[in-house]
């Protein structure tokens, strides 16, 4: 805008060197345009006042122009005539700079055009444009612009005049408040000068008492600095007694880390000794389950009817399991999620950590070098102080006072500090030992109670044994009294049949009827005594089970009393530990009363020799200046010794953090170590109650073996499903992120896409009139060659320009359509500029401050100098994207390349895996052949010694019945074969049961086979 306040023409003054096509977004398009279009119903007769408004107005405009990146060509088009100073055209400004915008889009929207005229499809479009430009181009005269009263432009218009008019009505109450302000202001500037001249007369006297302060603080500084001479002598004191102080705590910390040594070691001892008993319970173990072995090698013929409704079952049951096992491992992977970010946090936390700790280190050795540097400047000072010493030895008298007072204050302190840390480091000891003892009884809890579950365990078996082992001497003792009966029976009967056939000898029938009536009594009397002999042998092995218990529950006993020992050896060494810390803090606190007794005879000698004794002047001179370079050497010496000391304590302190960090790491093994202890003593007595539950209850146990192999293939096909888990996570990461960066290349293109667009609306909507009035001379025309020419020469030539006439009916729809639709777009200009400006009035308020003319001239050129350095941003920005870009693509082929190396790594995994399985089933099949070539070995040993007892008693029965089992096996091995067609699922489970059935028929074959 002009001085005049007159608005800006559009396109007359602008330079050609201002227009950049590139920044013609649509944001910025649209804004420039309604700020063009906003100027041009002001009248070119405002006053003063309207130009101190608009200029008001126009200050809340840079905020805007700060937050927009890039401008199009038009707005810096529309500012040009302000920098010259020249007046603008009021009559139809804003559609003249609307039509030029449009031009400029349409020269960029036909270079387009024309790049893309390449294409195979567009040809035709393209050389149809290209007429159409060349046509345009003959006849740019002929445009038509439209006038601001244009009916169009009857929408824009109004609301436009009623944006100007709150803005008009905003500008006067804004100008009647700056003038209550500056009414304010000269009330205020008057009580301000009042205020200044008394201001200046307090000032002119707090200046004579500066000056007075400024003398005595000359004074006091000198003392000052003689305080300060004696203050380093006590120093030096301190510093020694302070290195005394040190060595005994480094012995007290190297007894400390003694005591802690031999605790390790004992506890170390201590996990082995438990190792050591754990392998010997193990092969305990391993015993018993080969006896169980081999009962239960008699037990399976017997169970093998009821094992097909058992598999049926647990077909069920595996089922509900599976669906367990799923959510289970969907509550999981939740928990690792949230496990591995919290581990990312606190990964971040130690970083954060060690770099402040560097940081630290590297502050506190630049201190020491500052230190050095002090160091050399205090001994020349030191040199210079010297020689004014000299003259000042008269003053010495009047300060010792001071003196003995700051040293005794001095030493106190020091004294509290000391007791103070030596507290704190007692108090940090005794935590240490409280929490070490703490976590030893704890263990020792946790074994004793273990150790009396075991006990208890046993007991409560042993009571079970003995009611069942009283239960079978009552049988014993009635099937006896049986026997006793039968046999008196037995010696009646044979005397009844001796008497009756000495009686009836004559008749043959009688003799005959006693001779089976006395096999009948051997048959009977042959089978009491095989009843009466698998009674005494199952009373043999009961009290063979009662022994083997008693043995188990002495040994248990003996564990239980050697655990007592090792908890009493413990508590002996706390104690011991104790006695030692009481005697070590005795011994400390007299070294620190023979401490306060030196220091206490240093003040006596400084106060013997202070200064008053009578002699020659310069006798004493002498001897003072003697001690005074002596001091100074050891000064500089001790100075030197204390900065190697500090070095030392920072490699220390290095060394010390090291320990710790190996501490921990050591600690955390430690607690994984007790973890792994607790989980394995946990399985041992899982182990043993399955034991106990395996004795008391001999007819589940096969099912109890079923479980167990159905547990094993459920690890292993958990183990499974997890990795192929891991591995569908890993490919969904991928996939996201493919997708994520083919998202992002799609709106790049709908954002280029939409610019396009936007170009094309806008030029379209240029040409829409241009293109009317081509057609409808063309429409002329045509009528003309119609009335001119016969109907039969020119009746193609009439249907094409009906295509065309259509064709272009339809193109002029879809302009009125874009022309409504730029209108809407110009309305919503309009509302976006007010709130703009809303927001400009709103900081402006902030800032409180009135602008001027010039002042808005100055903003103005810093804004356009400010857009320039963003546009050099931009190009920046570029650059770097590009350059993010190349990074992108290296990125893309490192993680293609790892991502090859992971696959190849699965291969080699799964293959492992694979041989890692089949050499599994290979050993429990090796198993089952020993077990089998045992029981037969037992067999065979039997039948050598004469003990075998057959089970059938003809070798038809033992067809028949190796047939029956046979039979069973096929009809098993059937159905297992089916559920692994029927539910390939569980072909991994039931893949060890169906080779089992196989090594089993196979053995048959081969028996039967061999067998004559």
């Amino acid at each position: 805008m002009s001085a005049n306040g007159s608005p800006r023409s559009g396109a007359e003054d602008v330079p050609d060197t201002e227009e950049k096509p590139q920044a013609t977004n649509n944001a910025a398009a649209s804004e420039d345009i309604s700020v063009a279009e906003g100027e041009q119903p002001l009248s070119p007769k405002a006053s003063d006042t309207d130009e101190a408004m608009i200029t008001s107005s126009h200050s809340a405009v840079p905020n805007y122009f700060g937050d927009i990146t890039q401008r199009s060509a038009l707005s810096q088009d529309m500012e040009q005539p302000e920098e010259s100073g020249e007046t603008g055209v009021v009559g139809s400004s804003s559609y003249s700079t609307f039509h030029q915008f449009a031009m400029q889009m349409g020269e960029t929207d036909d270079e387009a055009n024309n790049q893309d005229s390449d294409d195979p499809v567009g040809e035709e479009e393209t050389a149809e444009e290209e007429e159409e430009k060349k046509e345009y181009d003959d006849k740019e005269s002929e445009l038509v612009v439209l006038d601001p009263d244009h009916p169009l432009m009857g929408r824009f218009q109004t609301a436009l005049k009623t944006y100007l008019t709150k803005q008009i009505k905003s500008l006067d109450l804004e100008l009647r408040e700056m003038t209550e302000s500056m009414k304010n202001n000269k009330k205020e500037r008057e009580d301000l000068g009042m205020f200044l001249y008394g201001v200046q007369q307090e000032l002119a006297r707090l200046q004579m008492g500066l000056e007075k302060q400024h003398d005595k603080h000359s004074h006091v500084s000198v003392q000052r600095r003689q305080k300060e001479d004696e203050l380093e002598t006590i120093r030096n004191l301190y510093k020694k007694t302070h290195q005394i102080t040190d060595t005994e705590r480094k012995k007290v910390s190297s007894m400390q880390t003694e005591v802690e040594n031999l605790a390790l070691r004992l506890f170390y001892m201590e996990n082995m000794n438990r190792d050591v008993r754990s392998d010997i319970n193990v092969m305990k173990r391993a015993v018993q389950k080969a006896e169980m072995e081999r009962l239960q090698a008699e037990v399976e013929k017997k169970k093998q009817d009821i094992f097909v409704d058992r598999l049926t079952c647990e077909v069920d049951r595996l089922r509900e399991q599976i669906a367990l096992y799923e959510a289970q491992v969907s509550a999981q992977r939740e928990d690792t999620k949230a496990a591995r970010e919290t581990v990312a946090e606190a990964c971040m936390e130690i970083e954060a950590i060690a770099v402040e700790k560097k940081q630290l280190i590297q502050q506190w050795n630049s201190s020491l070098i500052g230190m050095t540097r002090r160091d050399e400047a205090y001994a020349a000072i030191q040199e210079a102080f010297s020689l004014a010493q000299q003259e000042l030895l008269s003053i010495d008298a009047e300060i010792e006072g001071c003196k003995k007072t700051i040293t005794k204050e001095e030493e106190r302190n020091e004294q509290l500090n000391f007791m103070l840390n030596r507290a704190e480091s007692d108090a940090a000891m005794s935590k240490k030992q409280v929490a070490q003892s703490l976590t030893k009884q704890e263990a020792l809890r946790l074994e004793f109670s273990t150790y009396a579950r075991t006990l208890q365990e046993t007991e409560q078996a042993i009571n079970r044994v003995a009611v069942e082992r009283s239960g079978y001497v009552n049988e014993i003792t009635a099937m006896q009294k049986k026997i006793e009966k039968e046999s008196q029976v037995k010696v009646n009967l044979e005397a009844q049949i001796l008497a009756k056939l000495q009686e009836k000898m004559t008749s043959d029938k009688a003799a005959k009827y006693s001779s089976l009536l006395a096999a009948k009594l051997q048959k009977q009397t042959l089978e009491l005594e095989i009843n009466c002999s698998k009674v005494e042998n199952e009373t043999a092995q009961i009290s063979l089970e009662i022994n083997h218990s008693l043995s188990r529950m002495k040994a248990l006993q003996k564990t239980l009393v050697d655990l007592d020992k090792n908890i009493e050896d413990t508590n002996d060494l706390i104690s011991q530990s104790q006695n030692e810390i009481t005697k070590r803090t005795l011994a400390i606190e007299r070294k620190q009363a023979t401490i306060n007794l030196f220091s206490k005879q240093i003040e006596a000698t400084i106060a013997q020799t202070g200064g008053k004794e009578v002699g020659p002047l310069e006798i004493q001179i002498t001897a003072l200046t003697k001690q005074i370079d002596e001091c100074n050497s050891e000064i500089m010496s001790l100075q030197q010794y204390w900065l190697r000391l500090q070095t030392e304590m920072v490699n220390l302190t290095k060394q010390r953090e090291e320990q710790d960090a190996s501490v921990e790491m050591l600690r955390r093994e430690l607690t994984i170590l007790q973890q792994k202890k607790i989980r394995t003593e946990n399985e041992i007595e899982q182990e043993k109650n399955e034991q106990k539950d395996i004795e008391h209850h001999m007819r589940n146990l096969k099912n109890d073996m079923v479980r167990l192999n159905m547990l094993l293939s459920k690890n292993s096909s958990t183990k499974e499903q997890l990795q192929q888990n891991n591995q569908l996570m890993e490919s969904e990461f991928m996939r996201s992120l493919r997708e994520a960066e083919r998202e992002s290349i799609e709106m790049q293109e709908n954002l280029r896409n939409l610019q396009e667009e936007k170009e094309r609306i806008l030029h379209s909507l240029v040409e829409t009139e241009h293109q009317i009035m081509l057609w409808e001379k063309k429409i002329q025309l045509a009528k003309e060659m119609r009335n001119a020419v016969d109907s039969e020469i020119g009746q193609g030539d009439i249907q094409a320009m009906k295509a065309e006439i259509h064709r272009m009916q339809i193109r002029h729809s879809q302009l009125m359509k874009q022309q409504e639709k730029m209108i809407c777009d110009m309305e919503a200009v309009v509302s976006r500029r007010e709130t703009i400006a809303r927001r400009g009035q709103g900081q402006s308020e902030k800032n409180k401050k009135q602008l001027t003319v010039s002042d808005f001239r100055r903003k103005l050129q810093d804004l356009r100098k400010k857009i320039k350095e963003i546009q050099k941003n931009t190009e920046e920005c570029t650059d770097t994207i590009a350059d993010l870009e190349d990074t992108q693509e290296s990125l893309t082929a490192a993680i293609a390349e790892k991502q090859h190396n992971i696959s190849t790594m699965k291969q080699d995994f799964s293959s492992t895996a694979a041989e890692i399985e089949q050499l599994q089933e290979k050993k429990r099949q090796n198993l089952l052949q020993i077990v089998s070539y045992q029981t037969r070995l037992k067999h065979l040993q039997a039948v050598k010694d004469g003990k075998y007892k057959p089970l059938c008693s003809t070798w038809q029965v033992l067809e028949a019945e190796q047939h029956k089992q046979e039979s069973r096996i096929h009809t098993i091995s059937t159905i297992i074969h089916q559920i692994q067609q029927e539910y390939p699922q569980f072909q991994s489970d039931l893949h060890s049961i169906s080779l089992a059935f196989e090594a089993h028929t196979g053995s048959q074959t081969d028996t039967s086979e061999r067998a004559p």
